[in-house]
């Protein structure tokens, strides 16, 4: 049996671990009112909550009468994962291809290539530096 992948967050669970990410510890009523856009329902934050926590996301803890929720799925976990669905899905795992596709459409600009390439090249020195 292979090891599972993690699954990335959905958007709505991904806005919710935002507002996690940027404030600490919440509680449902506190997301509610941290999240950007449209507003959402109460109950619908403590099921996405509940979901996370089911999930390993996020740890809940009571606080008085209410639980507190913060996040144990890191943003930089989160990212990676994300990224790494992108390049399986869109350029068949190759990094090289998304770097290519991100060069040729213009969204890499050449300042950040020459940097790009000087990390690389810091990564690839042995012991670290």
């Amino acid at each position: 049996m292979g090891k599972r992948k993690p699954r990335q967050l959905t958007p709505l669970e991904l806005q919710i671990m935002h507002v996690l990410w940027d404030s600490g510890a919440c509680t449902v009523q506190s997301v509610q009112d941290k999240i950007q856009g449209p507003k959402l329902a109460y109950t619908t934050v403590q099921t996405m909550l509940n979901v996370l926590q089911r999930k390993g996301r996020v740890r809940r803890t009571l606080r008085g009468r209410a639980y507190e929720y913060r996040p144990v799925l890191s943003r930089a976990t989160a990212s990676s994962t994300a990224l790494r669905d992108l390049v399986d899905r869109l350029f068949g795992g190759s990094v090289d291809a998304l770097l290519m596709s991100l060069v040729k459409s213009r969204q890499l600009e050449p300042g950040n290539l020459a940097r790009l390439a000087a990390l690389i090249g810091e990564s690839e020195e042995p012991n670290g530096g």
